[in-house]
């Protein structure tokens, strides 16, 4: 093979083009932005992807809100188990005291 000849130019150009297509492929399988012609970034428009995302929002605004009723729920029985002890103390202590 001759190393200076036009069939080996030709060979590098094309390794070279088949690989910038097969990096491109592989970026746009997997969801990663694309460059363009002028060095920019095009990226996936997905209106199915754009839908998930909404609907996982809205469902973690939801857990969110829940959370927080929870955690209101458990302090409150929180300060009932531990308000119960000292007023069935009162409470024994006023019916000794009606006797």
């Amino acid at each position: 093979m001759n190393w200076g000849g036009p069939t080996f130019v030709l060979a590098i150009i094309a390794l070279s083009i088949g690989g910038w297509m097969f990096t491109t492929w592989i970026r746009a399988k997997h969801g990663y932005p694309i460059e363009n012609e002028w060095g920019g970034t095009v990226h996936r428009n997905d209106a199915d992807a754009d839908r998930k995302i909404a609907l996982l929002s809205d469902d973690n605004a939801k857990l969110a809100d829940k959370i927080v009723r929870l955690e209101e729920r458990i302090s409150v029985l929180e300060r009932i188990a531990t308000d119960a002890n000292g007023q069935a103390a009162q409470l024994a202590d006023q019916i000794d005291r009606l006797r």
